[in-house]
This record gives C-alpha cells, sequence and structure tokens, in this order.
C-alpha cells in the first residue's frame, strides 16, 4: 500500500493513504464517523499459517496466536495493510496531546452493526468461490452471540504500542540513554481484523468502512477472506524446534552480576531511608538474531505460550511478546488490571513442581509484595473510576504457565464519564507491578540504577477501539530485534528482605524462555 507523509514537526508523524485527505495531529479536523461490517465464519485454518502469511505483509500486527488455556486469552487478532500509522519519536515535546488527537479522530455510527450472515449461504459462497474447501459459512453462530459479546472483541481501530520512557511526559522523570531509540508511541488503524474466537472455533472478520472510502464494507470482508484462503493453502509452517533452554556467552547483558548486586544493595538502602518499600530492578540481555522474528513467535508461542502474546513488524523493528500480564482492559466503561508478583520457576518434574507453587503460596514475602502493589492500583484507579466502584476482584491467584508459577492479582473498577484513554494513561500508566511503591519515586530510583533507557520494556502493547474499549498488556518477556539484534529485558521487585542472590537468579529464570528462543530458530 502507498502511503503519504503528513507531519506537523519531525518528531510526531502521521503516515495516510491519498483518498483520505490532510490529518492535522493538533486536532482540528472534524470527527470521522465510520460503519462496521462482520460476518462470522468457520474455516479450516491453522494460527500459524495465519502467523507466516501476514507476516509478508505490510506492517502486520498479531495478538495472541498461542494455544488456547483461559478467557484470558480467548480472541487472537490478525491486521495488516493499515489506513494510517501514528508515531511519536522521543524527541516528541507533546506527546499525550497529539494522541488525544489521533484517538478522537474516527468514532462509529450509534446504530447496529451490519452482519452479512443476514445474506443466503449461496449468494456468499457464490461471490467466492475460489475458497470452497477452506471457507464456510456456519448457521450455527448466531448473530445475538456476537452482539452480546462484541464489546470484548477488537473489532478495528488502533493497534500497537506505549514505550515505557512516555513517563516522563506524565511525571517529572529525567530523560535516560535510550541507545534501541523506538518510537515513544506507534499505533496503526487498522480498518480489517480477523479475530479467531478459541472457544467458539470459528473465524469473526471485522471491516470498518471510513467515510469516503472508495472500497465498502462488504468488499474488505471479501479481502479478509481471501487472506484466510492464502493462508490456508501456504503449504507447511516452519517446523520450530525447542533447542537448549540455558543462557549462554552468545547472550550478553547490559550490566555485571556485580554491577546488579550493588544496584540492589542501593536500592535496599532507600528501601531503609523510607524513600520507597519496593522497587522493579532489571537488566537487559543481547545476542545477534539473523532468523525472521515471525518464526521466533511461532517458537514463543509453542513452547512459552501466554495469554498476551504480541507480534508487530514495523519494518525498521519487530517485537515478538509472550508477556503474561494484563495492564487494563476497558470493557464498556469497567477497567480491570492484573497485577503479577510472585515468581516460581515450572520445570519437567511435577515433584518439584508441587513444591514451587506451594512455596510461591506460603512465601509471605511474595503476598506483601502484591498487596502493595494492590493498593497502588486502587489508588491509580481511584483517580479515574467513579466513587465506590473500585474493587479487589482477585486477590491472589497462582497461575500456571508453560516456564513459571505467577501470582496474579485482579481489580476492577467503573470508570468516570467523560473520562477517556490519555486520561487514564495520565492516571495509571506504568503499571505499578513493573515500577515499584510509591510509584513517581520508584521511577526516579530506576531512572538513576539502570544504565540505559527501559524503551519498550515494561511499556504496554495492545488495541483501543473506536468505542473506547481497549485491552493492552504489559510488555515484559517480549524480545525486540532492531538492526541483527535482539534484545531481552528481565526484572523483578525488591523490597527490604531480598536476598540479591535469589533476585538474580530469578531475572535469568524470567530469561531463559526468551533466550532459548532466540537461540533455537537460528540453528
Amino acid at each position: 500500500m502507498s502511503h503519504e507523509l503528513t507531519q506537523t514537526n519531525t518528531n510526531s508523524k502521521i503516515f495516510s493513504p491519498p483518498f483520505h485527505g490532510g490529518f492535522s495531529a493538533l486536532g482540528i479536523e472534524k470527527k470521522s464517523y465510520c460503519r462496521l461490517v462482520y460476518k462470522s465464519i468457520s474455516a479450516n485454518v491453522k494460527l500459524q499459517s495465519l502467523v507466516r502469511y501476514f507476516s509478508t505483509l505490510n506492517n502486520p500486527a498479531i495478538l495472541g496466536a498461542a494455544e488456547f488455556n483461559s478467557d484470558r486469552n480467548r480472541y487472537s487478532y490478525f491486521a495488516a495493510e493499515p489506513v494510517e500509522v501514528f508515531e511519536c519519536l522521543n524527541t516528541e515535546k507533546k506527546p499525550l496531546e497529539k494522541l488525544k488527537a489521533v484517538l478522537n479522530k474516527y468514532h462509529l455510527e450509534e446504530r447496529d452493526c451490519h452482519d452479512l450472515l443476514r445474506r443466503s449461504r449461496n449468494d456468499i459462497r457464490d461471490s467466492n468461490l475460489s475458497l470452497r474447501g477452506h471457507l464456510k459459512v456456519d448457521e450455527a453462530i448466531s448473530t445475538p452471540k456476537m452482539n452480546s459479546g462484541i464489546e470484548g472483541v477488537f473489532t478495528g481501530g488502533w493497534l500497537g504500542f506505549f514505550s515505557y520512557d512516555l513517563n516522563r511526559h506524565i511525571e517529572n522523570i529525567p530523560t535516560a540513554e535510550d541507545d534501541i531509540c523506538l518510537p515513544l508511541i506507534r499505533l496503526c488503524f487498522y480498518d480489517k481484523v480477523i479475530c479467531f474466537d478459541h472457544i467458539e472455533n470459528c473465524f469473526h472478520l471485522f471491516a470498518i468502512e471510513l467515510p469516503n472510502d472508495k472500497t465498502t464494507g462488504e468488499e474488505k470482508i471479501k479481502k479478509l477472506e481471501t487472506c484466510l484462503a492464502a493462508a490456508a493453502n501456504g503449504g507447511q509452517t516452519p517446523n520450530v524446534k525447542l533447542g537448549a533452554n540455558q543462557i549462554n556467552k552468545d547472550f550478553k547483558s547490559n550490566i555485571t552480576k556485580d554491577y546488579y548486586l550493588d544496584a540492589i544493595a542501593k536500592t535496599k538502602k532507600y528501601i531503609y531511608d523510607g524513600d520507597v518499600y519496593q522497587i522493579n530492578f532489571s537488566q537487559r540481555f543481547s545476542a545477534d538474531f539473523n532468523a525472521d522474528a515471525y518464526k521466533l513467535f511461532l517458537w514463543q508461542n509453542k513452547f512459552n505460550p501466554s495469554p498476551y502474546s504480541a507480534y508487530i513488524d514495523a519494518g525498521d523493528f519487530q517485537i515478538v511478546s509472550a508477556s503474561p500480564e494484563l495492564f487494563i482492559s476497558i470493557n464498556n466503561g469497567t477497567i480491570t488490571t492484573c497485577p503479577i508478583k510472585g515468581t516460581r520457576p515450572r520445570t519437567d518434574d511435577e515433584k518439584i513442581n508441587k513444591e514451587n507453587c506451594a512455596e510461591l503460596i506460603a512465601n509471605e514475602k511474595e503476598k506483601a509484595e502484591l498487596d502493595m502493589i494492590i493498593d497502588l492500583e486502587r489508588n491509580d484507579l481511584g483517580r479515574i473510576c467513579k466513587p465506590g466502584t473500585i474493587k479487589v476482584v482477585k486477590r491472589r491467584d497462582i497461575e500456571t504457565f508453560a516456564t513459571v508459577f505467577h501470582a496474579v492479582a485482579t481489580i476492577q473498577g467503573r470508570l468516570k464519564e467523560k473520562i477517556d484513554f490519555v486520561d487514564i494513561l495520565k492516571a495509571i500508566f506504568p503499571g505499578g507491578s513493573i515500577t515499584g511503591a510509591p510509584k513517581i519515586s520508584a521511577m526516579k530510583i530506576i531512572n538513576e540504577l539502570e544504565p540505559t533507557a527501559r524503551g519498550l520494556y515494561t511499556g504496554c502493547i495492545g488495541w483501543i477501539d473506536l468505542k473506547g474499549n481497549a485491552c493492552l498488556n504489559i510488555v515484559i518477556r517480549t524480545i525486540i530485534i532492531k538492526g541483527n539484534t535482539a534484545f531481552a529485558q528481565t526484572g523483578g521487585g525488591i523490597v527490604a528482605d531480598s536476598i540479591p542472590q535469589a533476585e538474580w537468579e530469578e531475572t535469568l529464570i524470567k530469561a531463559k524462555a526468551l533466550l532459548a528462543g532466540i537461540k533455537a530458530v537460528q540453528e
């Protein structure tokens, strides 16, 4: 797709097709009202094949596509060829003002979605004869089911990421050395989305019909059907192997072990002095990378599946995320956050796993860490939620993942009227579980002790639709590929009674699955 560039300065930019005309990042253009079209079908298409096919398209973004294991990853999304790409670079002076204008551009019409299932089965098949054998309309998938669940589904809109270093535009945090130089914000506007429902075992095809669009919503749906057929006909997916699950000399850290232990000592002094209660401190690994990024995503989804996995190819860099952590979900005015605090390794030995899980359940230090973050998140939500609506839905659940056990809390509230997404970011970004408590003091100490800017690490990846709903992960267990180098960063919460050696080992445990994948897909 050809794009022309509209810029207000050199720090933020929006790429858009010519037929949409100009766009002002200052928000002076009137709102565009859009029409949503969707269709539900059955298709004999493997998600791995869709991953491979979408990786060949322009600006692809994939959320999920891993093994289904809970309601938290019921849906997987595939999108490419965005209508617009909005970026704010790390030199931008007012990124949140630009973001507010961008998110305010498109809105859905206040009327029911048009469902192509109203057409007859034969009409749909006759218009897509080449798809026979791969796709079929499933009349058992009812429109009411989709209508009742559509609020929790990404039906098109903005998809991308927010870097951790956006925090300095929210609070008074000094600038750190940024040696990877990803954008502060990168969002793509996708008017076509394939959604796979892991429970219903079917595909939902969504298309947004824009004002003055030369392509109808129905024509966009046909394009998505063509994508499914192309993926089904694309041959076998690459065979990814497990490889060695260990960290070796091929991987370099941005700090030495002595630096790490010294930083932990300084952190504990800040805690003893009463400046903070908890700090999340991290180290970053890097290694040469000369393989296809989508193969690394397939590897992570096979051997390290997680509920908030993501793949983004921005051309100059790629992101492969195996995040287990939800930053926020916004669904029809209800906001939910699920911080993680507490990790133990999971192995092939069931006896050891039971011991590790039991130790995590009983560990008072881990309980205290999570309680601190729950209080922090409740306070943050209190800025944007209606009084009396904030509740701790689950104080401490132990969740099982491929390589670790995690302790997870769930906090929820009802948003105040006229609160928009930028207001939410200002109130709660970045997440408390990956900064510390109190948050502002913790971020200043992180900035002092970590040698490089975090960039995307501990920011968030996800979607924002045209009705104000959203779902974003916290960027942990994530690999950034840029300039034939792969970067992976891991950390942990430090409190007064933390054991430095144990904290060091925890960062290695968290990194193992990521680094193993980097090595395996290049063998």
